[in-house]
């Protein structure tokens, strides 16, 4: 079968519903990498990604009694919109089983388009092996979102559009993998017109069956996949993509969470379009790719293949995109527990960008500072790290830590019985680089800072809640410095947070 995907991508009918998605230029991850890097813009399709074309191509061909009894599939989204919009065009029947974890966004287009949608199970594959139940009880037709060849040669009209639209030399192509649909579509295409062209498959390090399976030569199952690129979280390819891609697939490269935030960052900032997580994938391989192989001046595709971004992901993203670029280093640094030491600390930091600061006085001796500090690369936290030792403060860098990122930013803190005469107050200021230092520049050195928490958020304010220790005798002084520090300020001192969690 593998020798007629030429023609039946050729004669695949997807048109009705598709564009021909565009193949742009991204000027500024070109730049950085040292490459040209185009991106089909997948993500442009009328359900945001290229899933329409598989879906599409597979219903189109089927006969009329068969689709007046009706079809059902299984997806964590995409491939259930495009069976939604085939349904729609054609007029027939459609029922979706989505796994529950699938985002609000995409069950909400999937009804928008008239389709039933059914949640069953935690991953794709307890809801295909329901929809698989349903459409043998009910007479529905299943649609394969990957193993099919009808639905990989709805797959592989991509490739037709990217030789088309760039018929100069290509040195790789880079695909999304889930289950396999996608590549073995392109590929199939690529390798028979232009084989030098490599065409390299991308996975995120949680949901690597693909590549377990062509390295073991076999079928990989998967125990456990992780969610977030739930757009590939398949714990075993299909069997027609994995005889393609033993054969036409040159590498498959893994990406972890922070590099695929970082991806999506980086096609923001090139095309005001935020990708979704398996979206950026092939984005985050590319790059990957280049790192490994120090390739330069070389033009690259990767296939941006879906935006059905959960809004509620955002901030999760935006936090974790500067990590996975490594723009910032996590660091956790004891200083000596004396008024200015935190001032003098800040002062190595020199004129970076201090995005985080999380401090709380524990011990009348030592404080343990967790900051997040932008940075230009690997290399200049390692020369933060020498400067600081040097000056004999101990640092450790926690930008690979799990733990750190995830959960030990936002729970340093908590009750101190040893803290006398603080006071605690909530300040908003101007969020331009140097604002923090002169913050503290403003403070007396004759006041403790006890509590300190700040994070750039992005926004024009930054927001800072501070403890200061202040006798009361420095009262009317410490009222008059605030006056003057020009920023403004609310006492929180009676807060019952405050009371509750942290006095």
């Amino acid at each position: 079968m593998k020798n007629d995907y030429f023609e039946r991508i050729l004669t695949a009918r997807v048109y009705d519903v598709a564009i021909e998605s565009p193949l742009e230029l991204a000027p500024n991850i070109s730049r950085r990498v040292g490459n040209r890097l185009l991106l089909k813009r997948e993500d442009l399709q009328p359900i945001f990604s290229f899933k329409l074309r598989g879906a599409y191509n597979k219903m189109a061909k089927l006969s009329q009694s068969v689709l007046k009894m009706g079809v059902i599939a299984a997806s964590a989204g995409n491939h259930a919109q495009g069976v939604a919009l085939a349904a729609q065009k054609l007029g027939c029947k459609a029922v979706i089983v989505m796994p529950i974890t699938t985002p609000q966004i995409k069950i909400d287009a999937v009804a928008a388009r008239g389709a039933q949608v059914i949640l069953f199970g935690d991953s794709y594959d307890e809801a295909y092996k329901h929809a698989c139940k349903l459409g043998l009880q009910k007479k529905l037709t299943f649609i394969h979102p990957y193993d099919d060849p009808d639905v990989i040669a709805g797959q592989g009209t991509i490739a037709v559009e990217i030789l088309r639209q760039h018929p100069q030399a290509i040195h790789a192509i880079f695909v999304a993998i889930g289950g396999g649909g996608l590549i073995s579509g392109i590929a199939t295409y690529v390798k028979r017109l232009r084989p030098d062209i490599r065409v390299i498959g991308v996975q995120p390090v949680d949901a690597a069956a693909a590549a377990k399976s062509l390295q073991a030569g076999r079928r990989v199952v998967l125990p456990q996949v992780g969610l977030f690129a739930d757009g590939v979280a398949v714990k075993q390819m299909g069997k027609e993509t994995f005889r393609l891609c033993k054969d036409l697939v040159d590498d498959v490269i893994l990406v972890d969470t922070d590099a695929i935030c970082a991806a999506i960052k980086d096609v923001f900032e090139d095309t005001r379009t935020v990708l979704e997580p398996a979206g950026a994938l092939a984005i985050a391989g590319a790059k990957a790719y280049v790192e490994r192989h120090k390739i330069k001046d070389q033009t690259l595709v990767a296939i941006a293949c879906g935006a059905n971004m959960n809004f509620a992901r955002l901030r999760f993203v935006a936090e974790r995109a500067e990590l996975g670029e490594r723009r910032e280093a996590l660091l956790a640094v004891t200083i000596p527990e004396t008024p200015g030491s935190f001032k003098t600390f800040c002062g190595l930091l020199g004129s970076r960008n201090i995005t985080e600061f999380n401090y709380r006085y524990s011990d009348p001796r030592l404080a343990h500072v967790f900051v997040g500090v932008q940075v230009q690369d690997k290399v200049e936290t390692k020369t933060l790290l020498k400067n600081l030792k040097q000056h004999k403060l101990a640092a450790e860098d926690l930008s690979d830590n799990e733990i750190a990122k995830l959960h030990i930013r936002h729970l340093v803190g908590g009750r101190c019985a040893k803290v006398e005469d603080e006071k605690l107050y909530r300040f908003e200021f101007p969020e331009r680089p140097g604002a923090l230092m002169k913050f503290l520049n403003s403070m007396s050195r004759g006041w403790n800072i006890s509590l300190f928490h700040y994070r750039n958020h992005g926004a024009d304010y930054g927001r800072a809640l501070v403890g200061i220790q202040v006798p009361q005798k420095d009262r009317t002084k410490f009222n008059k410095f605030l006056e003057k520090i020009g920023y403004q300020f609310w006492n929180e001192s009676e807060n019952p947070a405050y009371k509750l969690f942290l006095q």
